[in-house]
């Protein structure tokens, strides 16, 4: 899933050097949401890994 998040921020750099300023901020917004996905992912499966193991 970071993989993803990667991919949208480089293409939304790359869209907004080449002047595609809508492609470049649908991009951008889709790695935010990505990457806030990821966090909680992470936060959840962080706090399971510390339960489970008191």
């Amino acid at each position: 899933m970071l993989y993803w998040t990667l991919v949208f921020l480089v293409v939304a750099v790359i869209a907004g050097a080449l002047g595609f300023t809508g492609l470049a901020s649908a991009a951008a917004g889709v790695a935010r949401i990505i990457f806030g996905v990821f966090l909680v992912f992470f936060l959840i499966s962080l706090v399971m890994q510390v339960l489970g193991a008191a």
